[in-house]
C-alpha cells in the first residue's frame, strides 16, 4: 500500500480537453478566497476601492485537498477514491446547471454525487458490481442531500495552527445558522 521504492504520489494530474475553443469556463463558481479581501488601492483613479474582485481569486492550478483516507467523512471500501470536492471544482467550473457530467471510470461515484449535488446530471460506467453499488448509493443520498462530504475550501487541519480550523468552523456555524434562520438567502 505504501511506495517503498518509489516516491509516494502525492498529485493527481487533470487533464481537460475540449472539441473546440467555445467552452464553458465558470470562475466565478470556484473562485478562491482573497487573502486580503479588504485590500485598496491607495492612490490613483480607483484610490479608496476595493482592488480585488469580491467573489474571490482566481484559484490557481495546483489545489490541496486532502487524499480519502481511513478517517475521511467520505470513506468507502473504494481503494483509490477521490474526494467529492475535487470533483465538485471541475464540475462547478466546467459545466452548466442540468449539464450531463460521464466519468467512465465511476469508482465509488465521487464524480456522479458532485454532479447531482450541483444540479447537473451525472452518468458512469463500472465494471466492479460493488463498487458500482457503491456508486449508486452516494449518487441517491447526494440527491437527497444527505451525503456526508468535506466542504469545498476548507482549510487542511494543520497541527501547528489549529486556530485556522476553528475559526472556519466557526464562520460555517455562523453562515448555517443564518441560512437556517432565513436571513441569508
Amino acid at each position: 500500500m505504501h511506495a517503498s521504492k518509489r516516491f509516494s504520489g502525492r498529485y493527481e494530474t487533470i487533464l481537460w480537453f475540449t472539441k473546440t475553443d467555445n467552452y464553458i469556463f465558470n470562475l466565478d463558481a470556484v473562485r478562491a478566497p482573497q487573502k486580503y479581501p479588504q485590500k485598496k488601492y491607495f492612490k490613483g483613479l480607483r484610490i479608496g476601492e476595493f482592488s480585488c474582485n469580491p467573489l474571490g481569486k482566481n484559484p490557481s492550478d495546483i489545489w490541496d485537498i486532502p487524499n480519502v483516507k481511513n478517517n475521511h467523512v467520505e470513506k468507502t471500501i473504494h481503494p483509490c477514491q477521490f474526494p467529492i470536492e475535487l470533483v465538485e471544482r471541475l464540475v462547478l467550473a466546467l459545466t452548466n446547471e442540468n449539464d450531463l457530467v460521464f466519468d467512465p471510470f465511476l469508482g465509488a461515484g465521487s464524480t456522479s454525487a458532485a454532479a447531482v449535488k450541483n444540479n447537473r446530471r451525472g452518468m458512469g460506467c463500472e465494471i466492479v458490481e460493488e463498487y458500482y453499488d457503491i456508486a449508486v448509493e452516494r449518487t441517491k443520498l447526494a440527491m437527497e442531500g444527505k451525503l456526508k462530504t468535506r466542504p469545498m475550501n476548507k482549510p487542511i487541519y494543520d497541527p501547528k495552527n489549529p486556530k485556522l480550523s476553528l475559526e472556519y468552523e466557526l464562520e460555517e456555524a455562523s453562515r448555517q445558522f443564518l441560512l437556517f434562520n432565513g436571513a441569508v438567502q
